[in-house]
């Protein structure tokens, strides 16, 4: 497979891989955040592609691609929604896990071990790229997201997450979650690898997409929940894009 992948990067979800669907496990924080996460991807999508959220399949006739998809969090909600999805992850591990759950879930699921760039070079074309809390684990973002925006078809959009870098993130998404709350394994992260949302926008634009939103997923301590926030990209943030038509 071509690939920006690290394989350091990969191991430490492969190990992890079993534990996807275990809201109190090694992935708690993702569980957590999901509701925030899906409220921010079926707004945008919806309002993109003209889709009516009050529905019962509104993405119905959208093929999405889930890049990264691990255990399929994202993937079976959208496939909920009626979207065409294939789901992706360069972790072989990952897959019959997500594989197994879709099948428990009655749900059929396209999932691959794969990685952008090799699917880019096959020629698949997405609707919709959800690329999510990815791009801070590739050894060469910009090539990477050149690879998500030849996966669009023309006019498509991508949703993509990852965190800030500043003193923040170090405190929270670091030491907060992996030290302190031990949400997630020592090492899981590396600070030098975040991503500043004007240092993505920059790469979203040379990758050839128009970069159209961005917002903050905030964590509120007091209700122990994720908000959607129009200001604070302090820590966490999610981008939209969309290739030109």
């Amino acid at each position: 497979m071509q690939t920006t992948i690290d394989p350091t990067e990969v191991a430490k979800f492969e190990a992890m891989a079993a534990e996807w669907w275990d809201p109190n496990g090694k992935f708690k924080p993702l569980h957590m955040l999901n509701p925030c996460r899906l409220d921010y991807i079926t707004a945008q999508i919806a309002a993109e592609f003209d889709r009516n959220l009050g529905t019962d399949t509104p993405f119905k006739g959208l093929r999405l691609l889930d890049i990264g998809c691990g255990g399929g969090l994202l993937s079976e909600p959208m496939a909920r929604l009626g979207a065409d999805v294939v789901g992706a992850d360069a972790a072989p591990r990952n897959i019959p896990v997500a594989q197994l759950h879709a099948a428990q879930s009655g749900l059929a699921i396209d999932y691959r071990h794969s990685t952008a760039e090799d699917m880019a070079a096959k020629g698949e074309r997405f609707d919709v790229v959800l690329n999510m809390e990815v791009v801070e684990h590739v050894s060469d973002p910009l090539a990477y997201l050149t690879a998500c925006h030849d996966l669009l078809k023309p006019g498509g959009l991508m949703i993509c997450s990852t965190i800030n870098r500043n003193a923040k993130s170090f405190a929270m998404a670091i030491v907060g979650a992996e030290y302190v709350m031990r949400w997630l394994p020592r090492g899981t992260h590396q600070w030098s690898k975040f991503i500043t949302p004007d240092e993505l926008f920059g790469l979203l634009v040379k990758a050839g997409l128009d970069a159209v939103d961005r917002k903050g997923f905030v964590f509120n301590p007091i209700t122990w929940q994720w908000n959607l926030s129009d200001r604070d990209l302090s820590v966490n943030y999610v981008t939209a894009s969309r290739r030109p038509a």
